[in-house]
C-alpha cells in the first residue's frame, strides 16, 4: 500500500510541474517534409520543468515517474522519444513510443540529489527531430533516512571547580546528512541523556553549562556526559545519534592548608654545622600545582636565630635547618612556632580562609664529644727580627669544652713551618724561636697549630697562628745600581753628571731618609750634592777634572737615620770624554769608550774566554775523530777472528806446477797416524801440545792430501774451536776435493771417519754449537 502511494505521490509531483512556456519557439524548416522558409510558432508543443521520485524506493518493477508528449505526435506511432543526459539508459529509461519515464534502481538523495537530462522527439522513420531537444531536471525527494552523528566527539572539557550555575562548558554538534529544505528530517533536538544534575544542554545550540553550583574538585573530578541529538524535531520516529562529554574540574585555591599535627619534635647533635637538615614540616593541602604551593617560616625569634626553615624544589615541604653552631653546653632544647601559607590566594574564595596553618616545633640539641676549642679564631704574634733562638713569641691556648680539666697538647704542623723558625711547648703551647729572623728575607710566618686531647688523639682542632718580624735597622743604605758615567771635557763647571739614587732594605719608615756625602777639601774632582730625598747629585766642580787615561772613581757616604744609624761607602765612576757639539761622546780612554758603548773590560774578557774554549773544542774533536780512523784500519789488517790468510797469488790450476810448489805439502802416506785414545775436550787449552812427526816429501794427490788436512783439523786440540779459512791459489777445474769446511769432514769422501764425539760434551761454551749441528739432517730425496 505504501508503495502505491509513493507512486501516486511521484506521479503527481512529475505533471504537476508541467506546464506551458509563453515564449514562441521557431519550428524547423521541413519538420513536416515542407521545403521552404523556417516558420515562427507562437507556443511550443510540449514543455516541462521538474519530475521528482521519492529515495530509497525500491519496488518489484520500475516506477514511472512522468511522461513526455508533443503535440506533433497525433498517435499514429511516427514519433519516438529519446532521453540523454545522467543516469539515461540506467538509472532512467524513457519509452520510445509513449515517452513514459521510469527509474529502474533506488536512489540516495545523499549520493545525488538530482539528474539533468535532454528529452527529444523524433521521426522514427528518418530520426529527423521534430522539436529542438529541451532540458529537464529529476529531483530525488529526501526522506528520514540518516540519523543524526557528532564528527567532533567525544569531548573533552574543563570548567573550574565551583563554578556559578550556567557556567558555560563546551558546544557540541551534531550534524544530520538529510535535506535541511524539506520536512523535519534534518531538524536536531538536543538533550543530556546522562550527567544530570550536574550540567545541562540547550537543545538548539548543543551548549553544555553547569546546572548546580560549587562542584567541588576534591569530591569528584570528572563527570562523564551523556548528549543526544534527535531529529524530526525530536518528535516521535525521529532518529538520534549520540556522543560522550568528559568534564574535568580545575582546580582552584579553595583549601587553607593544615599541618596533621600540633607538635613535631626533632632532635640534633651539637656538632652539626650551619646548614645541616633537622627535620622536614609538610601542611597538606588537597588543592593541586601552584595552588598547593606553600611557604614556611618561624615566627619566634628564639628559634630564628639558631634555625632556619625553607621551601623544598618542588614547594611542598618546609626543610628545618641549622643557621649558627650549637652548643650543648650552654643550650639543649628550643621551641617555637611555624607558620605555613599559600604563596597563590585567590581573593574570589577569601571567605573559605585563612590560608595559613600554625604548629610549634620543639629541638632537642644532643651532646657529642667535641674537639678542643681555642680562645681566638685566628692568632696574630709579632717578633724582632735577629733574636736570638728561644725567644717567646707568644703562647696559644685551647680547652675540652666536655671537660674543661682535660689536658691539652700543641704541636706545629711541619708543613706550615717547613724551615722550623719555631718551636711550641707541647703543654702550655708557648711558641718561641728556633732560629734568628730576617724581616728582609721572609716578613709574616703562617703556622697551623694543632691541639689535641691527651685522652682521645682523635678529638683534635687546628688554628691559624700568623707571626709577622718586626723590622730593625740592619741593612746600611747602598746604592740603588752601580754607575758608570762620563763627562764631556768641554763641560762648563757646576753641570750635572749623574743623578745617584739610594737603597735601604729596612722597612719604610725606620731608616727612610739616607743622607750622602762626597769628596771634601779644594782637591776634590767632583761635587756630590744630597738632594734630601733619597737621592745625590753628582755635579762638575767650578775647577774642571783634568783629562787622564785612567777614569776617575768617586767615593760617595751613605748613612740612614736609624736606631743605630749605619753607613757605607760607595764608588762612583765617571771618564773624562772628548764630546761633539751636540754632547754625544767623540772619542774618549779605551776604558770610557768601552764603557760608553755598553761593554765592559769583565764582558770583553767573557768574550775572549767564550771564543778560546770553543777553539779548543773543535781542536779536541778533530783529534778523536782522527785517533778513531786509525784505530779501525789497524784493526781491519790485525782482524784475525775468521784467521783468513790471504795469499796475493793466482795459480794456473792443478797443471801449473811453477806458481806453487805441491812438494811444500806433506805426503799424506807419510802422515802420523791420530793418537790412541778420546780425543782432548775442546772447551779449555791443551796442558802440552802433541809433537808432530816429520812427514818426507813426496807426490801426493791434492784430494788425498786436503782430506788429510781436514782430518787433523779436526782432530787437533790446539786449534781454535771455529772454522780456520785457508785460501790456497788454485783455480781448476774437476777437482774432486769437495768441502774444505771441517764441519762435514767426518763424513765426506777421501779421508777416513775420525773418532765421534758428541758436541754435548764440549761444555756450556758451545751449547749454542751442539744445538745447531748436533741434530742429524734428514736424508736427501
Amino acid at each position: 500500500m505504501w508503495g502505491l502511494v509513493r507512486l501516486l505521490l511521484a506521479w503527481l509531483g512529475g505533471w504537476g510541474c508541467m506546464g506551458r512556456l509563453a515564449a514562441p519557439a521557431r519550428a524547423w524548416a521541413g519538420s513536416r517534409g515542407h521545403p521552404g522558409p523556417a516558420l515562427l510558432r507562437t507556443r511550443r508543443s510540449w514543455v516541462w520543468n521538474q519530475f521528482f521520485v521519492i529515495e530509497e524506493y525500491a519496488g518489484p518493477e520500475p516506477v514511472l515517474i512522468g511522461k513526455l508528449h508533443s503535440d506533433v505526435d497525433r498517435g499514429e506511432g511516427r514519433t519516438k522519444y529519446l532521453l540523454t543526459g545522467e543516469g539515461a539508459g540506467t538509472v532512467f529509461v524513457i519509452d520510445e513510443a509513449t515517452g513514459n519515464i521510469h527509474v529502474t534502481k533506488s536512489l540516495d538523495r545523499e549520493e545525488k540529489a538530482q539528474y539533468v537530462l535532454l528529452a527529444q522527439a523524433v521521426d522514427r522513420a528518418s530520426n529527423r527531430p521534430l522539436e529542438p531537444p529541451s532540458e529537464f531536471i529529476i529531483k530525488v525527494q529526501d526522506i528520514n533516512d540518516n540519523p543524526p552523528i557528532f564528527p567532533l566527539g567525544p569531548y573533552h572539557a574543563t570548567v573550574p571547580e565551583m563554578s556559578n550555575v550556567g557556567t558555560s562548558v563546551i558546544q557540541v554538534t551534531a550534524h544530520d546528512a538529510d535535506d535541511p529544505s524539506y520536512g523535519n528530517s534534518a531538524k536536531l533536538v538536543y538533550t543530556v541523556l546522562d550527567g544530570l544534575p550536574f550540567f545541562s544542554v540547550d537543545p538548539q545550540t548543543g551548549v553544555v553549562r553547569t546546572a548546580i553550583p560549587n562542584m567541588d574538585r576534591e569530591t569528584q573530578e570528572e563527570f562523564l556526559v551523556v548528549i543526544q541529538a534527535k531529529d524530526m524535531g525530536g518528535h516521535m520516529g525521529g532518529l538520534s545519534g549520540s556522543t560522550t562529554v568528559t568534564v574535568t574540574l580545575s582546580d582552584v585555591n579553595d583549601n587553607p592548608p593544615k599541618f596533621p599535627q600540633s607538635l613535631y619534635q626533632f632532635s640534633v647533635v651539637e656538632t652539626a654545622g650551619p646548614g645541616t637538615l633537622v627535620g622536614r614540616l609538610r601542611a597538606q593541602d588537597p588543592d593541586v600545582g601552584d595552588n598547593a604551593l606553600m611557604a614556611y617560616s618561624i615566627l619566634d625569634g628564639e628559634g630564628s636565630e639558631a634555625f632556619s626553615i625553607s621551601t623544598d624544589s618542588q614547594g611542598r615541604d618546609g626543610l628545618l635547618t641549622v643557621r649558627k653552631p650549637l652548643d650543648f653546653e650552654s643550650r639543649r632544647s628550643y621551641s617555637f612556632r611555624v607558620e605555613a601559607t599559600n604563596t597563590l590566594i585567590d581573593p574570589a574564595y577569601l571567605r573559605r580562609g585563612p590560608f595559613k596553618d600554625v604548629a610549634s616545633v620543639r629541638v632537642a640539641v644532643q651532646d657529642a664529644p667535641e674537639p678542643p676549642a681555642f680562645t681566638q679564631a685566628a692568632y696574630h704574634l709579632t717578633v724582632p727580627e735577629n733574636k736570638a733562638p728561644g725567644t717567646l713569641v707568644g703562647q696559644i691556648s685551647a680547652a675540652d669544652l666536655d671537660s674543661p680539666a682535660s689536658p691539652i697538647r700543641y704541636s706545629i704542623l711541619p708543613h706550615s713551618d717547613p724551615e722550623r723558625c719555631f718551636s711550641i711547648q707541647p703543654e702550655e703551647g708557648t711558641i718561641h724561636t728556633a732560629a734568628p729572623l730576617d724581616r728582609e728575607a721572609r716578613v709574616w710566618h703562617n703556622l697551623t697549630v694543632l691541639a689535641t686531647e691527651l685522652d682521645s688523639s682523635a678529638q683534635a682542632s687546628r688554628v691559624q697562628v700568623a707571626i709577622q718580624t718586626l723590622d730593625e735597622n740592619d741593612n746600611a743604605p747602598q746604592l740603588a745600581e752601580p754607575y758608570d758615567t762620563f763627562v764631556c771635557d768641554s763641560a762648563a763647571p757646576g753641570q750635572l753628571i749623574q743623578v745617584i739614587q739610594a737603597l735601604d732594605r729596612d722597612e719604610v719608615g725606620n731608616s727612610s731618609h739616607v743622607s750622602f756625602q762626597g769628596p771634601l777639601g779644594p782637591d776634590a774632582n767632583f761635587t756630590v750634592r744630597d738632594n734630601r730625598d733619597g737621592s745625590a747629585s753628582l755635579l762638575l766642580p767650578s775647577r774642571p777634572a783634568p783629562p787622564r787615561h785612567a777614569p776617575y772613581l768617586v767615593p760617595i757616604e751613605l748613612w740612614d737615620w736609624g736606631q743605630p744609624a749605619l753607613s757605607s761607602t760607595a764608588t762612583v765612576t765617571v771618564s773624562v770624554c772628548r764630546c761633539q757639539p751636540d754632547g754625544s761622546v767623540a772619542s774618549c780612554w779605551p776604558e770610557a769608550h768601552l764603557s760608553a758603548a755598553g761593554l765592559s773590560t769583565g764582558a770583553l774578557l767573557a768574550i775572549i774566554t767564550c771564543v778560546g774554549a770553543l777553539l779548543a773544542l773543535v781542536v779536541l774533536f778533530a783529534a778523536l775523530r782522527r785517533q778513531k780512523r786509525e784505530a779501525l784500519m789497524v784493526l781491519e789488517e790485525d782482524d784475525v777472528r775468521e784467521n783468513i790468510i790471504t795469499y796475493d797469488d793466482e795459480g794456473g790450476g792443478e797443471e801449473d806446477t811453477e806458481a806453487f810448489d805441491i812438494t811444500a805439502l806433506q805426503n799424506p802416506d807419510g802422515a802420523a797416524p791420530p793418537a790412541p785414545g778420546p780425543p782432548a775436550r775442546r772447551d779449555v787449552l791443551p796442558r802440552a801440545r802433541v809433537s808432530r812427526q816429520p812427514r818426507p816429501p813426496g807426490p801426493a794427490d791434492v784430494a788425498q792430501l786436503l782430506a788429510l788436512r781436514l782430518r787433523e783439523a779436526d782432530e787437533d786440540p790446539g786449534v781454535p774451536p771455529y772454522d780456520s779459512v785457508q785460501v790456497y791459489g788454485y783455480e781448476g777445474r774437476g777437482s774432486s776435493c769437495g768441502s774444505l769446511s771441517s764441519l762435514g769432514s767426518g763424513s765426506e769422501a777421501g779421508g777416513a771417519p775420525g773418532p765421534a764425539e758428541p758436541l754435548d760434551d764440549w761444555g756450556p761454551l758451545f751449547r749454542t754449537l751442539a744445538e745447531l749441528y748436533g741434530a742429524k739432517e734428514p736424508p736427501a730425496p
